[in-house]
């Protein structure tokens, strides 16, 4: 057999060329509506959160657990580990609200960090937060720190999906891991949504164009709810930032897509 490996351009030409034109259009609209401001404003927490996710030890033996071959398509590593970034930032911002010591808050950093890297390991499953939250406790057998933040990461994994109901935390920092989290795995529902994730959702399914337009609104609409959800303050500063931005690409999206289908 030949090499069945492929150059981004060979695979952009492999695509749907009505779904490339999408794609194109949702990053046009994008760059267009600019960086939300949670970065802009948090920028030195950002790269706190950007360093000890690349040179903690412990994230490091956390990556050395995942294996991109066995996670879902769609929220695969990429997607891990922008919510590590994410979630590492808004505790930082949330613990001097609480007005927790900077050598806690570094430690808690990295504890959601962890959790964020493992939230969607059994994304594929059915249940996948309960599934997700058992294998990442068996990863963790292996961690050498205490047991009360294991418990914290297994339960903020098990707390990561929006309408569900809420198990209860066992303290602050426990409540302030799970719902940094939860709140940084939503700010992807924005942007990242409709220039990312969609079309790696699209291409693993082989979905359709027509079958994309009839539920297009019906999951817009699904999106744009999430914006009562956030749990953290900041969080729901600018969380429906994130979200509102995001609906307005899918919106344009929806519009060509339905000059496109009618012309089917």
């Amino acid at each position: 057999m030949g090499n069945s490996t492929c150059t981004r351009e060979q695979e952009s030409k492999m695509e749907n060329p009505v779904y490339t034109r999408l794609k194109k259009t949702a990053w046009k609209i994008s760059e267009f509506l600019g960086v939300p401001s949670f970065y802009l404003e948090h920028k030195q927490e950002l790269e706190i959160s950007r360093e000890l996710l690349k040179n903690n030890v412990f994230i490091k033996k956390c990556r050395a657990s995942l294996d991109s071959s066995t996670m879902d398509s769609v929220h695969g590593i990429p997607h891990a580990e922008a919510v590590a970034l994410d979630a590492g930032t808004v505790v930082q911002v949330e613990g001097r609200i609480q007005s927790m010591s900077k050598d806690v808050i570094r430690e808690l950093v990295t504890y959601v960090q962890i959790a964020a890297l493992l939230h969607d390991i059994k994304r594929a499953e059915e249940n996948h937060t309960i599934a997700g939250s058992n294998e990442a406790k068996r990863i963790l057998q292996d961690f050498q720190i205490e047991e009360r933040y294991k418990r914290y990461i297994i339960s903020a994994i098990r707390n990561h999906e929006a309408f569900k109901e809420v198990l209860a935390s066992e303290d602050e920092m426990a409540q302030l891991i799970s719902d940094s989290l939860y709140d940084a795995d939503k700010f992807r529902w924005g942007p990242d949504n409709f220039t990312t994730t969609l079309w790696l959702l699209i291409k693993s399914r082989n979905m359709p164009l027509r079958i994309l337009y009839e539920n297009f609104i019906m999951n817009l609409q699904y999106i744009d709810n999430i914006k009562n959800t956030f749990r953290t303050l900041t969080g729901k500063r600018y969380g429906p930032e994130f979200i509102d931005m995001g609906v307005i690409i899918g919106q344009v999206i929806y519009r060509e897509m339905a000059i496109e289908v009618i012309d089917q």
